[in-house]
């Protein structure tokens, strides 16, 4: 069920590994603004998106491919948010086009997530009355 196409929408896999990695964007070039850490770059070797500026389809990795790379970006993502004190918190990161703090940054990352488990319980439940 994790690669089952319906309809042009992405599959299961293909949000799960979307998710993961803009956590992992997000906690890198938003927030710590440095280098992605080598092993939570390991886990990544699709780009985001296609060419056309869909989702890029991700097939015929398991759900515990997925669980682990979910797993390891969040465990990254919360031992760097543990160690902010409010101050770091509130301060907003200086980037290119916009400023971020930290606490939109969580607030937009569960957004984003919620959108997209919507999504994957959408898809199966439509799988699994097929």
């Amino acid at each position: 069920m994790l690669d089952k196409k319906i309809d042009e929408r992405p599959t299961i896999s293909t949000l799960l590994y979307h998710i993961a990695l803009i956590e992992a964007d997000w906690l890198y070039e938003e927030v710590l603004v440095t280098e992605w850490d080598p092993e939570i770059r390991s886990l990544f070797s699709f780009a985001v998106r296609s060419e056309d500026g869909s989702l890029a389809h991700i097939e015929g990795q398991g759900l515990e491919d997925h669980l682990h790379r979910l797993n390891k970006v969040r465990e990254a993502f919360l031992s760097h948010f543990r160690s902010m004190d409010l101050t770091d918190w509130r301060r907003p990161r200086i980037l290119e086009h916009y400023d971020v703090p930290p606490e939109w940054v969580v607030y937009h990352l569960i957004e984003h997530e919620s959108h997209h488990r919507g999504q994957i319980f959408q898809l199966l439940k439509e799988l699994r009355n097929n």
